[in-house]
């Protein structure tokens, strides 16, 4: 992959919320596997860039995708509560 196609991935709005959901599953798994208050802020942290990536997702694309990272969120928003 050339420097421009990575650049040009990275300014996608729907890969750009895709990428925050697989953080917040990261961040998620980190603090069931570590609950501490700093990896469940780090969650927190997380689901909200999330959700700011998929508004501007939506924002530009109504697709299947954004919709697969939206639900993807709730679910991760939902192991997040069963530890809290």
């Amino acid at each position: 992959m050339t420097h421009q196609d990575s650049s040009l991935q990275s300014q996608n709005p729907v890969s750009s919320a895709q990428n925050s959901v697989d953080n917040v599953h990261r961040a998620v798994s980190h603090a069931m596997t570590h609950p501490t208050d700093q990896t469940i802020q780090e969650a927190q942290n997380a689901i909200t860039q999330a959700e700011r990536a998929i508004a501007q997702a939506r924002a530009h694309h109504d697709q299947p995708a954004v919709q697969q990272a939206d639900e993807s969120l709730q679910e991760e928003k939902s192991r997040l509560n069963n530890i809290q």
